[in-house]
């Protein structure tokens, strides 16, 4: 039996593209005072909202509103998808602020997934509500440097607490590499290796709980 419900609506963008958006609510509405908002990976790689289904009701099970949406070119959404996920940037600003407008709450914490991770990195300051930010597989590796390296300072410099989890086997970053680029991180800075896991493997189903649990404790901490 369910213990959360859900909801969809349209939210704009301020260039115009309408992103399919979906609202996880707890039965129980005790913690109103923060929303978990997910940001899914590559679209142009097939990445949508539906990736994140079950993270966002792990959270809202917990208690916690959490919501997802199709970024630009993907899923019901309109638009069309960028290569380095700049235009994306947009789509995270409107879903923040619409929840803010709509959902009346003054507190979120933003979730990355895969190239979702340094699209909401660099989303992070220009939302005055996020209080914290928490990558899933952010691909800080050589070749996926070449779409998304822009990115990386932004998250980095932010003075925002972030949480950085990762799989020991991910493809794109290894465990150095990201040690590294979180020695010049600004600010409270986290991160929690998933032993054994690849990155895609840390996509699936089979890991949902366990990253539903390490962003409740960091949530518990802000």
């Amino acid at each position: 039996m369910s213990t959360s419900t859900l909801e969809s609506f349209k939210v704009e963008t301020s260039d115009g593209v309408k992103l399919q958006t979906r609202v996880f609510k707890p039965k129980d509405e005790a913690r109103q005072n923060l929303v978990v908002v997910l940001v899914h990976p590559y679209s142009i790689m097939g990445g949508c909202q539906g990736l994140l289904r079950g993270i966002a009701c792990g959270i809202a099970e917990s208690g916690y509103r959490a919501v997802t949406f199709d970024m630009r070119g993907a899923g019901k959404s309109s638009g069309r998808a960028s290569l380095t996920g700049f235009a994306e940037i947009k789509d995270v600003v409107a879903v923040c602020k619409w929840v803010c407008e709509n959902l009346s709450v003054h507190r979120i914490l933003l979730v990355g997934s895969s190239a979702g991770a340094p699209i909401a990195g660099s989303s992070v300051d220009l939302i005055e509500q996020v209080v914290g930010y928490v990558s899933l597989g952010y691909p800080f590796g050589l070749t996926s440097s070449i779409l998304f390296g822009r990115h990386h300072n932004a998250i980095l410099r932010s003075p925002k607490p972030k949480l950085f989890v990762m799989g020991t086997r991910d493809g794109f970053t290894s465990v150095k590499q990201l040690q590294n680029k979180l020695k010049s991180a600004a600010g409270r800075v986290e991160s929690h290796l998933i032993q054994g896991a690849s990155h895609f493997e840390m996509e699936g189903l089979a890991y949902d709980s366990q990253m539903v649990d390490l962003i409740l404790r960091f949530l518990s901490s802000l």
